[in-house]
């Protein structure tokens, strides 16, 4: 990836779980990056915190708003690459106040648009979820599946995604669509499925406390997905493009419970929790996807299995565990 050796790289969300992996593997790619990260009177650079800023002259940490459309104007008409991943990504928050969603996820992708529209020579990278497919009719999945809402937050990702192939038609802004499967490992947060499986499991828990069992899932290990944002953006890919990274393989959420068990060296039971974050008409049964054109258009595989994938998030996640048992978690 030596093409991005002295390219001026701007990512949003750069303190984020994703985010945050891009930045590192761009500093180490050589690229000059300006890594946007949300404005928090902590003054706190998210999971960035713990990367020695002195030790990396070509990384530019900011503060800011992505719905803030002169801050994010500035930034991206110095960028020759724009990796694109600010958003409120959180389902259950999604049903209860969707109109930050729509603020940040749709708002602030229209900000990146209308600054790149007005740049030359920048590429856009939007990262959208395999949550806008749905349920879908047919698996596995392709890029030619209709999107379809099934929450607020799939509903804005949808939406940021359609602005993003109508300003690549309307305005030949260089614009491409990134769509990640369930992409996991260090540093996710513990909201979300496989970090709350294997928190549960390293505190020693007997029984495991889960939502629905049976909804299958195409999980990616984040280092892979990294490879495939840098991938994208130094690819042919015209603008408008879309394209998917997934296994193209999945497994249920009851299966991806006893892998964990394999690989902690632990035994648990499920006990399956009444309450539901998404309304029942709202549950996405399976997502599975096709990476054909991921490999055809951007030459991506994920090298990661999913068993040492879990393993090495284990390992991550472990002392901090250990820490939150002992009274003293931070992140």
């Amino acid at each position: 990836m030596n093409r991005l050796t002295g390219m001026r790289v701007l990512v949003t969300g750069a303190d984020g779980f994703i985010g945050s992996h891009l930045v590192e593997r761009l500093v180490d790619e050589g690229a000059e990056v300006c890594a946007l990260c949300v404005y928090n009177s902590n003054g706190s650079y998210g999971w960035l915190d713990d990367l020695d800023a002195r030790r990396h002259p070509n990384l530019d940490l900011r503060l800011g708003d992505i719905r803030d459309a002169r801050c994010v104007r500035e930034l991206v008409q110095a960028a020759d690459i724009v990796f694109h991943l600010a958003a409120l990504i959180a389902i259950p928050y999604s049903y209860q106040a969707p109109a930050s969603f729509v603020g940040t996820n749709v708002g602030g992708t229209l900000n990146v648009l209308e600054a790149a529209r007005d740049s030359i020579g920048t590429r856009v990278v939007n990262t959208s979820t395999s949550e806008v497919y749905g349920t879908p009719e047919a698996v596995p999945i392709r890029e030619s599946h209709r999107l379809q809402a099934y929450s607020p937050y799939a509903a804005t990702k949808i939406a940021a995604d359609q602005l993003c192939e109508a300003y690549a038609r309307s305005f030949d802004v260089d614009v491409v669509t990134l769509r990640p499967f369930n992409t996991f490992g260090p540093r996710q947060s513990l909201r979300a499925v496989i970090p709350t499986i294997l928190g549960q499991l390293l505190a020693g828990r007997e029984v495991v406390k889960l939502g629905s069992v049976w909804p299958k899932r195409d999980f990616t290990f984040v280092a892979d997905t990294v490879e495939g944002f840098l991938r994208m953006a130094t690819s042919e890919a015209p603008p408008g493009s879309v394209v998917q990274l997934g296994t193209g393989s999945c497994v249920s959420i009851g299966e991806l419970f006893d892998l964990c068990c394999e690989v902690t060296g632990t035994a648990a039971k499920i006990e399956s929790e009444s309450l539901r974050v998404r309304p029942d008409a709202g549950e996405v049964e399976v997502l599975l996807s096709d990476p054909a054109r991921a490999w055809d258009a951007i030459g991506w595989k994920p090298v990661t299995d999913l068993a040492d994938g879990l393993a090495i998030t284990a390992d991550w996640l472990r002392p901090r565990v250990d820490r939150q048992r002992a009274g003293r978690y931070h992140r």
